[in-house]
């Protein structure tokens, strides 16, 4: 039984991040981007904290604009991927770099939930891949279609999970070193 258990955590070892589209122009419209910008800086920082690789997508930054300025400093150099294809698995580079690190489980958070995270979310899945998406770190234009979009991706065999859920499975035990670190970013 435990296991099976340890099998459903979202263990840091075998995960890597997915950040989807967190654009200049795009963000604006979000409803209630506020908490998704903060939700995906916090993953942006647990996954600094536990070495967890991050891959980043722009959709079309020529008209749309770069990563947002506040989680600029959490991106290192190579992690950005430009993309004109809705789905990051559509696209031949992200599709590469996704499954070459040997990181079977993808965290996803970004916008929006609708479009670029579901097409993502649904390919990867129709690929056999694991997925969580993480419910309070993904935001569409309208709420109506950010619930549409976790309960679709819920019933593809997406995990749901929320952005304490997946610090703290990372982090596994108040023993942990990053313990400390790891509670300051949730409070």
């Amino acid at each position: 039984m435990l296991l099976g258990v340890r099998a459903m955590l979202l263990e840091r070892d075998v995960s890597q991040i997915l950040v989807v589209d967190m654009q200049e122009r795009l963000a604006p419209a979000i409803d209630g981007i506020g908490a998704v910008e903060a939700n995906c800086r916090r993953l942006l920082e647990g996954a600094r904290q536990f070495s967890v690789p991050v891959l980043v997508s722009e959709q079309y930054p020529a008209g749309l604009g770069h990563t947002l300025a506040a989680l600029q400093p959490l991106i290192e150099d190579g992690e950005v991927h430009e993309k004109l294809e809705f789905s990051c698995f559509a696209n031949a580079a992200l599709r590469q770099a996704l499954t070459a690190g040997g990181r079977p489980l993808t965290v996803i958070c970004g916008i929006e939930a609708h479009v670029c995270v579901l097409q993502t979310v649904l390919e990867m899945r129709v690929a056999g891949l694991r997925v969580a998406v993480v419910a309070d770190a993904v935001g569409s234009r309208h709420p109506d279609n950010r619930a549409l979009a976790r309960d679709r991706a819920a019933r593809a065999g997406a995990e749901i999970v929320s952005t304490e859920m997946v610090l703290f499975e990372w982090l596994r035990s108040a023993a942990d070193p990053a313990f400390k670190s790891v509670s300051r970013l949730i409070r």
